[in-house]
This record gives C-alpha cells, structure tokens and sequence, in this order.
C-alpha cells in the first residue's frame, strides 16, 4: 500500500502557510508548482575531479535523475567530500582518511533532516566514503528509504603482456627499484599505464570490500558493486535505482527493514568468502554502531570458521580482478554459493537476499572456486592474546600457508615514518617481526593504513621473511603476515606500547593467537611504568586534534561517541 504523500518528510518545508519562505526558496531552484506533490529525492554524491573512483560520477548522477524523474520524483543533487587513499597516502595526508568518515556520515545526516528529503540516493565509491554516507543515512530515526550506488571499479592497466593494477604494479615497484630489479624508466611506463580511467582501484581493496558487502546488505541492486565504472551496465543499475528509491518512498521502505542484524551477518559471509579487506572489520562495526545493532568483534572470527574461502582477487592473487568477478556472475553467485549460510532479508530491489541468491549463477568456476574452496575457512582472521586482549585482525586468505606460523625478535618503530625509512635503508633483517605503533585511532591520529611499508617490503622481497603488527591499520591491498588493528592501542596504554627491540613476538594464525614472550609480572609492571604518548597530541588544533578525543578503540569500529 503506497503511503500518503502528505505524511512524506518534505511536507515540513512544502504544505502550510507559514512555509511560503520555504517554497518561494525552492522555487528559486527553477522547479514548479506541480513539483511540490512529489516526491523529495536527494542525491549524495561524492564527486571529484581528483578521485579516480568518483571522476565519472557527474554522469552517474544524470542517469539516477532519469529514473527519480521518470518514477515521478524530484532529483536534488548535494555534494559530499572524498579523500583518495591512495593519494593520501605515506604523508600527513592519510590522517585524514579514516576520521573523514565521521564527516562523511555528519555530512549526510546534516543535508537529510535540514532539507527534509523524502528518501536519498547515496552516490559513492572509495574507502571511507560508502560506510560514512550509510552511517549517516541510517542514524537518522525518522528513517527515510536509502539506496546506495557504488559507482564501480576500475579496469585493469596492461604493460608489457600483462594486465596491471595499483597496488602490485606501482606501490610495490617501489621496493623493485630499490632492490634494482626494474629501471626508474620502467617505473614511469608502469605509473602512466597502471591504471586507465575512471573507477575505484581494481583489486578487492577497501572500496570495492566495501562496495561487495554494501550489496550483500541488500542496499544496492544485484551485480551494482561489480559492474565496471565506465560501463553501460553501471548506468543502467543508476537509472534503475533512481527509479527504486521513489518507489521505496511510497511503499515506506525504511533502512531499518533492511539495515538489521541479518544484513550484517550476511555482510560478513560475503566477506569471508571473498577474502575482502581487513577494513570492513572496522566499517561494519561503525555501521552497526550508527544502526543501533550490537556486533561483537568475535562474530567475524565465528563466521570465519564456517565459510568457505572461494574468491581471491588481487592482492591475494596474481590472475583475477573484479572485472573477473563480475563476468563470473558477481555477488549474486557468490551470494548462491554460501546460501546455506545466509539470514533472510529484505532487500531495495524488493526481493529477499534468498532470493537473490538462487537466481545467482557462476560462469566461471575457476574464478568462484564454490567445488574447489582456497581453504575451509573465510579470508579474515581475529587473534588475541597478551599483545592484543580487545583482539587484531590478520586478512589470513593473503597470508602464505609457511607465515602463519611466525615468531621472531621485535623491531620497534613509534611511527609509519621511522618504520618506512628502516626498510628503505635495509635496516630490515629476516626474522624479524616490524612493530608500528602510536598508529592507532587516537595515537595516530587517524589509524594510517600502512600500505607504503608493507608493499616495499614485497618489492624487496622481504615479505616472505619478515611480519608487520601494528595499532594501524591496512590498506585492503595489503599482502602477507601484517596484522593491524592491535587493540588497545598504545596511545592508550596497551601492550603494543611497552614491547622492546628484541621482544620475542609470537603469531599462530590457524589458533588465532598474538603474543609477546613475556610473563605477565614482566609484561603488568612494564605497563605500569607506562605513560602513554597521546597525552602530547601530535594535533593540538583542528579537527583531527578533537577528533583523537573522541574517537573509540579499532575493536569498536573506531567510531566517535559522546563522553
């Protein structure tokens, strides 16, 4: 039953007398009389000309107006800001990533109920802009209907007989030249073929993670987060879903029909069995968080260990990308490969995720290996011990079988910097476990992904031979044993902040366990003696100087909350 339009949340600023200031305003907009019966459909939209993930997104835009016009909406586009990670990246620049989803998700919140939209189209791509726009799109406790649109990823470079992608093919040239293995003019070849155009980086990285759960919610339509960024294709799922979102507005399709514990669970699926980013850890929390759904840290573990691993994109392989993925049926036959494991749920394209699922179909069972799983466990991994009590996350899918057993004395770094100017100088032995910390939330600032590093120490060579363990966080094109999100952090006193150069470090994946060789008289009366260096905030001004106040623990998602 369509709902009335009088009870839509742009009433508020169309119907009455005293709302004659408000729709002499609109008018100035250039819509009509005629418009104000309609529908309110906003349009978040994260364009920018410096993100390669979002530079098409002006005609994505024109597309999801098409359908809100053509379903009988009014289309308002607003603008929301996006960082490029990759760009951002091994400079001060990358403080600013991880909080930028907090603004993000205030961004969002503030244009929804000061504009009073009556439903909202969440235009995005990389990172840390689609879990900030759904965060604040959920929060919002009027709940108007959402539908998200990934604006897709990026097809493969090619050089020298070989198809190329970001992470492997530049930020890990770095070590090659290093190590003489490539010329400098080898390198400038690779930068300027890498990658071709428009669309987030084309591995399973952070955003297209992102991109795959966000699908598997039920928040975007079927094959969206893998339809090439310059694809027809791509504008078609726009046009579709401008055309949903009015009709979920009338139908009163609220987020929290979709937005609900069922999602989440089936978001962790897809994401085990895809072996995504080490960040969704972090991001599905944060959404969690923003939905009012509780979500331990432990679930992801949980889950782990009954989903098969049967997709591995670049970076944990060589051969497939997502372009690869979606010509073998996208998530859909991802979604019908894990079936059995999945928790009903509505979805914006009005059927249940079930039965998205067996209308899925593979294409290519070497890509989807659902006969022939990786491995029996899903491609992220949550360890604990003395070294992290509140827990660590290993993506274990990028992990060669030989490192996931792994000790070796520490070699402490107190920054991304210090750590990054050892290895380019070869100050790295084999053995070692490389310790960063004062990366974390608050220490951080900004929990800096620590790509730079570990995708020298492959370049190098170094990667089979070496661990990484950091309160920091990785890029989801990070390869090998590096552990991140090590909780609590040093800046607020955990035991990452008193292991000492020579410490024996302890990693066993397979037992999900991360210790430091100490006893716990030595381990308690070094904490003791501990002062924490965030109380000489690296920010003294500005936003990242509140934001190290507020922000949580990584194994809470890393989220802001009132004190």
């Amino acid at each position: 039953m369509k709902r009335d339009k009088l009870e839509l949340p742009s009433s508020q600023i169309k119907k009455g007398v005293t709302r004659a200031p408000h729709r002499a305003l609109l008018y100035a907009t250039g819509i009509s009389p005629s418009d104000l019966e309609k529908p309110f459909i906003g349009i978040a939209s994260a364009f920018s000309d410096i993100v390669p993930g979002h530079i098409h997104m002006r005609e994505l835009e024109r597309w999801i107006e098409r359908g809100i016009v053509e379903a009988g909406g009014v289309p308002f586009v607003f603008g929301i800001p996006a960082i490029c990670d990759g760009i951002a990246m091994g400079h001060n620049g990358m403080h600013y990533s991880l909080p930028s989803r907090e603004l993000i998700a205030d961004c969002v919140e503030s244009m929804i109920n000061a504009h009073c939209f009556d439903g909202v189209v969440l235009l995005t791509n990389c990172d840390k802009i689609t879990p900030g726009m759904i965060m604040g799109a959920t929060r919002i406790n009027v709940g108007i209907p959402i539908i998200v649109v990934t604006a897709g990823p990026m097809l493969t470079g090619y050089y020298a007989h070989k198809r190329r992608s970001l992470v492997k093919d530049t930020f890990e040239a770095v070590g090659l030249v290093q190590s003489k293995k490539i010329t400098q003019q080898e390198l400038q070849e690779l930068e300027c073929k890498t990658c071709p155009g428009a669309g987030s980086c084309q591995g399973l990285y952070t955003a297209n993670t992102m991109a795959c759960l966000v699908e598997a919610m039920g928040l975007s339509l079927p094959y969206c987060a893998t339809a090439a960024a310059v694809s027809a294709e791509k504008k078609r799922i726009a046009y579709e879903s401008g055309r949903t979102i009015v009709k979920m507005v009338l139908e009163g399709i609220t987020p929290l029909r979709i937005m609900n514990s069922n999602a989440i669970h089936n978001a962790i699926v897809v994401d085990m069995a895809l072996g995504g980013s080490t960040n969704s850890v972090l991001h599905l929390k944060a959404i969690a968080y923003e939905a009012g759904i509780r979500l331990d840290l432990k679930l992801f573990d949980e889950i782990s260990r009954k989903v098969p691993n049967i997709v591995r994109l670049e970076p944990a392989s060589e051969d497939y990308f997502m372009e690869d993925l979606h010509k073998a049926g996208g998530i859909p036959a991802v979604l019908n490969c894990v079936s059995n494991l999945l928790k009903p749920n509505y979805t914006v394209s009005g059927k249940n995720i079930l039965e998205i699922a067996q209308q899925g179909k593979v294409l290519d069972p070497e890509v989807i290996r659902y006969k022939k799983p990786y491995s029996t466990e899903g491609g992220i991994a949550i360890l604990y011990g003395n070294l992290a009590p509140q827990g660590a996350v290993v993506k274990q899918s990028a992990v060669l079988p030989k490192m996931r057993k792994f000790s070796g004395p520490a070699h402490v770094f107190d920054s991304e910097q210090e750590a990054m100017n050892a290895i380019l100088n070869k100050r790295i032995k084999k053995g070692e476990v490389i310790v960063i910390r004062f990366e974390g939330p608050k220490g951080g600032p900004g929990m800096r992904e620590m790509l730079g590093p570990t995708s020298v120490l492959q370049g190098m060579g170094l990667a089979d031979h070496v661990a990484l363990i950091t309160d920091g966080r990785f890029s989801g094109g990070t390869r090998g044993p590096c552990i991140g999100h090590v909780s609590p952090e040093a800046a607020e006193g955990g035991p990452i902040g008193v292991i000492k150069n020579g410490d024996i470090i302890e990693i066993d994946i397979p037992e999900r366990k991360l210790n430091v060789r100490l006893t716990s008289t030595e381990l308690n009366a070094r904490l003791a003696k501990f002062q924490p260096q965030y109380r000489e905030r690296k920010f003294k001004t500005g936003w990242l100087a509140r934001y190290s106040q507020l922000v949580t623990s990584a194994s809470e998602g890393a989220v802001l909350k009132v004190r």
